[in-house]
């Protein structure tokens, strides 16, 4: 069975390299084949999943520079039918790449949000006055640079091959240990694996509303691994409440847990269990 796998596109892509990542593991311990699919938004990888155009996305959840990646889960919690059955983790690697024979030339910069907050310092350091222009992937800029001297991209100097374009600066990343958690999305039901993400919102905003729901996994001695907040996008001031934690869905006390805790909430999803796999 041939795998079709969605990505943040074009070719060049950090999401790309985890996708590839991926497929090699597919092959090597399920002998199963995958074919990539680009995609031009985040949005739209993990709806390509939802609406059954392809089998699997490969998106990133969390950068160690720069957090979560928000996108992701306020479309898992919008969606109703997608499920993490595991996780990878890739080491992230930043180049300035421009026509510009020095910097002093380069009067702007172009590359994803993550891409120029996980080169933030360096960029204030060695091009303090130079305009930061986002875009929707760390590629999507690399084909206004022969046009244009004066501009650079952040990306990756696997992109730099790939596109044929100057690697003016190998490596700006502001931190030597930079990498990205990336989830493997499907619809089908996650049940296996020793990490499990969920979230929920609250009937009310109420004093000590959300401390009973965390109390309930530290009464049974469950380790949340994460948790964090992201609106609702229904009321200023109403949030819901992300959870990563170790263990299965299926095992007694999280079991009992997830129980507890869907009677006093006003929504709880539960995005599956995973499995953290060990890729080159």
């Amino acid at each position: 069975m041939n795998l079709s796998l969605a990505y943040l596109g074009p070719t060049g892509t950090n999401s790309e390299t985890a996708a590839l990542a991926y497929a090699d593991w597919l092959k090597q311990e399920r002998q199963q084949t995958s074919t990539l699919c680009a995609y031009p938004s985040m949005a739209l990888v993990l709806q390509s999943v939802a609406r059954g155009k392809v089998d699997r996305a490969v998106v990133p959840i969390e950068n160690s520079i720069e957090g979560t990646v928000t996108i992701v889960l306020d479309t898992l919690w919008q969606a109703d039918n997608l499920q993490v059955h595991q996780e990878l983790t890739i080491p992230i690697f930043h180049g300035l790449l421009s026509y510009a024979s020095s910097l002093k030339e380069i009067q702007t910069v172009y590359s994803h949000p993550q891409g120029l907050a996980q080169c933030q310092k360096w960029l204030e350091n060695f091009l303090p006055q130079v305009q930061l222009i986002p875009t929707k992937s760390t590629t999507e800029g690399i084909k206004l640079l022969k046009e244009d001297s004066t501009a650079a991209a952040v990306s990756s100097p696997r992109a730099a091959q790939l596109y044929q374009v100057p690697l003016l600066k190998a490596d700006i990343k502001d931190s030597s240990d930079n990498c990205t958690r990336f989830w493997i999305v499907s619809c089908d039901k996650s049940e296996n694996g020793s990490y499990l993400s969920l979230a929920f919102s609250l009937p009310q905003n109420a004093p000590g509303a959300l401390m009973k729901a965390l109390e309930i996994f530290a009464r049974r001695e469950i380790n949340l691994s994460k948790i964090e907040s992201r609106p609702s996008k229904r009321s200023l001031g109403e949030y819901v409440f992300f959870i990563d934690l170790e263990g299965n869905s299926q095992a007694p006390k999280i079991k009992e847990a997830l129980a507890e805790l869907s009677a006093c909430t006003e929504v709880l999803k539960i995005f599956g269990n995973y499995s953290k796999l060990d890729v080159k």
